[in-house]
């Protein structure tokens, strides 16, 4: 192969792999506390604790029920906690929907929030995927 063919190989192979790197949306996320259902999505239906809901942004007439959003907290939304970060992703699944209002981007339950964040926070800046 000459040359020529492999930067194009090279090339070929580098733009594949960063079309299909994730876009990592910034936002915020909140917390609920149990109970968990009924829920929007399932109804009574128990889908665990690694769940949320989710908010205007991204609820879409319920075309988010089911997503599953990897999250990771980025900062602190205020001056209460300035480190509430833990280090750590979660990965949670959207099973209901928090209405106009709702304080963040994503409303995690109170367990996924305390894997990514000090729930003591009350709300954090997050990157999220799909």
């Amino acid at each position: 192969m000459g040359a020529g063919m492999r930067v194009l190989t090279i090339v070929g192979i580098a733009m594949f792999y960063l079309t299909h790197v994730a876009y990592a949306a910034t936002g915020t996320a909140t917390y609920y506390t149990p109970p968990y259902v009924p829920s929007s999505c399932h109804g009574n239906q128990n889908n665990g604790v690694m769940i949320a809901a989710a908010s205007p942004t991204i609820w879409n007439n319920r075309a988010a029920c089911g997503r599953m959003y990897r999250v990771r907290c980025t900062g602190p939304t205020n001056q209460g906690v300035p480190h509430p970060c833990r280090g750590q992703s979660v990965v949670v699944k959207i099973v209901d929907y928090c209405p106009p209002g709702c304080a963040g981007t994503i409303d995690l339950s109170q367990e996924a929030f305390s894997m990514i964040a000090d729930p003591n926070a009350g709300k954090i800046n997050i990157e999220y995927t799909q």
